[in-house]
């Protein structure tokens, strides 16, 4: 059963990491790291960023339960 879960932990986190990079738009790779300040503007999310948005939160959440879950049935 702990197989199974470490499965699911390793393919949520993979699709974790890559929906945050996506989300970063129009941000070279210093900007990732933390190092161009593009400026403060807020934009509101639409379309495929509003998607996105929801399933980085959904993905999250996944990941903090198989993550309880394992640790749980790992013990």
């Amino acid at each position: 059963m702990q197989n199974y879960f470490s499965i699911a932990l390793i393919i949520t986190s993979i699709a974790l990491i890559a929906s945050i990079i996506l989300q970063s738009k129009g941000v070279g790779l210093g900007g990732l790291t933390g190092g161009a300040n593009t400026g403060g503007v807020y934009t509101q999310r639409r379309g495929i960023e509003k998607i996105l948005f929801w399933i980085t939160i959904g993905l999250s959440v996944l990941f903090f339960i198989l993550t309880i879950l394992t640790v749980m049935f790992g013990a």
